[in-house]
Order: structure tokens, then sequence, then C-alpha cells
């Protein structure tokens, strides 16, 4: 279901003299988007900004933003500073019409977003004011919200909140997690970014402000902050294991012979059972399946992953750990 709002209503009509425009952005959450804009014969992609390169895995590769490859394969320049108010100037040289900013990770200065006439213009991947920041695919999982979505908007000043041009939302299957979220919003958000971008250039959609007195912020996930808390509810807790996957994973530890082993839960069972008889983050075996004690009811681990060992799922842990048994998570 998508929503532009308050449209006009009337199609875009293509205009003779193509949009210039630079596309900012750098991880795959944004290369369907610039596929889109690439192929659309409206719009003229002068320029990709993207991250510098990076050194990636335990032998360091040195690996391009999935950005830079798609821009190179379609000839388009790449700029690739460490701050883009280092490149103001050359933005300013390519005389763009418009500017598109998906998944950036930095701030664009006002300076720069005051060169194009239509403004910058940015992908979200939340219903903005809802969920301003860097997490907000994993905080609508962890409120165990029924629903998300993209949201369109011109960009100002503040973090996440600018006047929103278009919205479309989906639903957040019990089976989701961050990482499955993650595609089906960026396919989302390529699918009418083109439409709405055409309407809003030919005047068919008035920007509209958003209402501060509901919006909240989620920060950037640090690694740590997958830690669980046994204490919580099994429901939370399942929700959390979902938010966490793929990065940064939702770890607990054991201690083993004095010393501390972390494990990652990555996946657990949708339905919690009824269980409060053991103490909290004990292990336990119920029908020959492994389950955790939570703060109220317990959890089926499905998936799991051992400090230094590849993902597994719980029958084959149980045949090589069975001692783990009756231990207690931290």
């Amino acid at each position: 279901m998508s929503k532009n709002m308050s449209a006009k209503g009337g199609s875009a009509s293509g205009g003779k003299n193509k949009v210039r425009a630079i596309f900012i952005g750098t991880p795959d959450f944004a290369t369907p988007s610039l596929k889109v804009m690439i192929d659309d014969k409206q719009f003229d992609i002068v320029a990709v900004v993207t991250q510098p390169d990076k050194k990636v895995g335990r032998k360091q590769i040195i690996t391009p933003p999935p950005i830079k490859a798609l821009a190179e394969k379609n000839v388009i320049p790449v700029l690739q500073p460490e701050k883009i108010s280092d490149i103001e100037f050359e933005i300013l040289n390519l005389k763009p019409d418009l500017i598109i900013v998906i998944a950036y990770a930095q701030v664009v200065p006002e300076n720069i977003l005051n060169i194009p006439k239509y403004g910058v213009i940015n992908i979200h991947g939340s219903l903005l004011p809802k969920y301003r920041g860097a997490s907000c695919i994993q905080a609508a999982i962890l409120n165990g919200d029924k629903k998300t979505g993209i949201t369109i908007m011109k960009m100002d000043k503040g973090l996440d909140t600018g006047s929103i041009l278009a919205q479309s939302e989906i639903d957040i299957l019990k089976t989701d997690t961050a990482g499955s979220l993650y595609k089906k919003l960026s396919e989302l958000g390529a699918e009418f970014l083109a439409s709405t971008l055409k309407k809003y250039i030919n005047g068919k959609i008035k920007p509209d402000p958003q209402d501060d007195s509901l919006a909240n912020y989620v920060g950037l996930l640090k690694k740590q902050d997958g830690k669980i808390d046994w204490n919580k509810t099994a429901v939370e807790i399942e929700r959390f294991i979902c938010a966490m996957y793929p990065w940064p994973g939702a770890f607990a530890s054991l201690n083993i012979k004095n010393k501390k082993l972390n494990i990652k839960i990555l996946a657990a069972e949708s339905e919690s059972l009824s269980i409060n008889k053991y103490k909290i983050g004990e292990l336990f075996l119920d029908n020959n399946k492994l389950a955790v004690q939570c703060g109220k009811d317990s959890l089926v681990i499905k998936k799991l992953q051992l400090e230094g060992k590849k993902e597994i799922d719980s029958e084959e842990f149980l045949r090589g750990y069975k001692n783990f048994v009756g231990k207690i998570l931290d």
C-alpha cells in the first residue's frame, strides 16, 4: 500500500530535458533504487557519491561499496570523499537539478542541501516520523510493530526531519528478521522512487511536514547491543533475536571450565513455551528440543553458533554438546 502526501492528482508527464541527478549512497540497500534511476530515461545520473573503499573480512581485502560497482558498470563518475563537505565545489560544478540520498551514513551539510533546485531527496526505512535514525528496521521488529515501510522525504538540516513526499507500507511477518526486512524495504523503495520524483518535480506532490510530536530516534547499533537479557519475556527475546540478525547478532555467554564462551542465537521458535520452572537463562530439553528459560516463558532455540565455529541447527549442537544442557546462559 502506498500513498503520496498532499497529491494534487494527475500523472507526471515526461519532460523533454532530462533531470540532472546525483545519487548518494553506499550499501546494497541503495542499489535497486540506483538501478531504477539509471534505467529511467527522464533522469541523467551525472555522478555517484559513496564511501571510500574499505578493508573487509578476515583477510582485510580492500572492497568497493556495492553502489560504486553498479555505477562503474554503467560508466557513471564516482566520488568517494572521506567527508562529503570536501566535495561541495565538485557537486556545485555538476549543476544537479536533484540529489538523491539513500543509506549514506554521513550527514549532508546545509550548503549542499541548497545546491539543487529540487532539493535533496532521501529514502528512509521507516514510516516517519516513527524511528528517525540508523536502526529503524531493527526498531520496528523490536517493538512488535505489525507494519513498517519506506518514506521518501525532502531533506533538511535535521536528522530525518524533512517533509514527506510519499510513503509505502508492508506487513512485518513473524518470521521476518532485520535481514529479510532490509531486502524487502530496499526493493519497495526502488518500486516507487522514480514515479514519486516525477510527480514532485511536476508539482503534483506538495511536501508534507512531519509531526515532530510523534517522532522518536533510534541510534546506530554497536556489537555489544546484541547481548541478550534473559530476564525479558520469551516473546521479547524472540523479537530481539530477529532484530539482531544478521548483525550484530544476538548473543549470550556460558562459563565452561572457568572460561567464557560466547554463543550467537541465530533463530528461535516462533511460539514460546509456557514453561517457567527453570532458572532464568538455563538450557533444558523439551521434547528433545533445546530450550532456554526466559524471565517469562521459555524459547526453543533453532539455530546457533559457537564462538569461532560455523552456524549449526540445535539438533547438531545437541549431538556434539549435550553436556551444555543444564548450564546457565549469561
